[in-house]
C-alpha cells in the first residue's frame, strides 16, 4: 500500500498561514493568559545584567518566532485532521510566548532580532520537511524541539540575572507549556528521530541561539 501523500492545503489554510506569519513578524501577538510575573515589581540590574538579560530575552522571543513558523508549516502539511488541530492549539499558546516576550524586551528597552524574517523562512521550511515525512515523524519532531526548548529555557533559568523575577517567571511557564506540548506530540504517536537529525536539529538551534542573543 503506497504512503498516505499530505492533502494540499485549502485557499483558507493558505490565507491564514500567510496571515500568521505577517503578524508574527510585525511584532502582533495577543495572550489570552496574564503575563507572568506581571505583578512583581521589576528588580534594579545594572546596565550589563539589563544587557545580559535583553540578549536571553530576545533569544527566547527568537524561539518562539520560530515555533510559529514551525506550526504553521507542519500543520499546511499534517495528513490527520486532529493532528493539524493539535499542531493551531500549540500555536496559540506558543503565540502567549511570543507575546509575552515581546512585552519583556520592552520593559528592559531592547528590541526583537533583526533576523527574525530569515529565522521564521528557515523554521517554516524546517517544518515543511517534518510534516510531508508523514505524521509520526511530524510528531516525532515536535518532541525532540520542546525536549531541547525545555533544556535550553532550564538553561536560562540559570543564566538570567538573580533578581530578575519577571523574565524568570515568563521562562518558567514557557518551559512548562513547551513540556506538555512534547508530552502531547509523544502521546499522539510522534515516532524518535535519528541521531543526526536530532545533533543537527542542536546545532541549528545553537547557531539561532548565539546570532539572535546579539543580532
Amino acid at each position: 500500500m503506497s504512503p498516505r501523500l499530505p492533502a494540499l492545503p485549502s485557499l483558507d489554510a493558505l490565507i491564514g498561514g500567510f496571515d500568521r506569519g505577517l503578524r508574527t513578524l510585525a511584532g502582533v501577538a495577543s495572550s489570552g493568559r496574564p503575563v507572568p510575573g506581571a505583578g512583581i515589581p521589576d528588580a534594579e540590574m545594572s546596565d550589563a545584567e539589563r544587557l545580559h538579560a535583553a540578549g536571553l530575552m530576545r533569544v527566547n522571543h527568537t524561539g518562539e518566532v520560530c515555533a510559529q513558523a514551525l506550526y504553521a508549516a507542519q500543520a499546511l502539511v499534517a495528513r490527520d485532521p486532529a493532528i493539524r488541530g493539535q499542531f493551531a492549539q500549540a500555536a496559540r499558546e506558543e503565540e502567549e510566548h511570543l507575546a509575552w516576550t515581546g512585552s519583556r524586551l520592552e520593559e528592559l528597552g531592547s528590541r526583537a532580532s533583526l533576523l527574525n524574517p530569515l529565522w521564521y523562512a528557515g523554521s517554516f521550511a524546517i517544518g515543511v520537511a517534518a510534516g510531508v515525512a508523514g505524521d509520526a515523524v511530524n510528531l516525532g519532531f515536535v518532541v525532540e524541539t520542546e525536549r531541547q526548548v525545555e533544556e535550553h529555557l532550564t538553561g536560562h533559568m540559570e543564566k538570567l540575572p538573580p533578581h530578575d523575577a519577571r523574565s524568570r517567571a515568563i521562562v518558567e511557564q514557557m518551559r512548562d507549556d513547551e513540556a506538555r506540548h512534547g508530552a502531547m506530540a509523544l502521546a499522539a504517536g510522534g515516532a524518535p528521530l535519528p541521531f543526526p537529525v536530532r545533533g543537527l536539529m542542536r546545532v541549528a538551534a545553537d547557531v539561532m541561539r548565539a546570532v539572535a542573543y546579539r543580532v
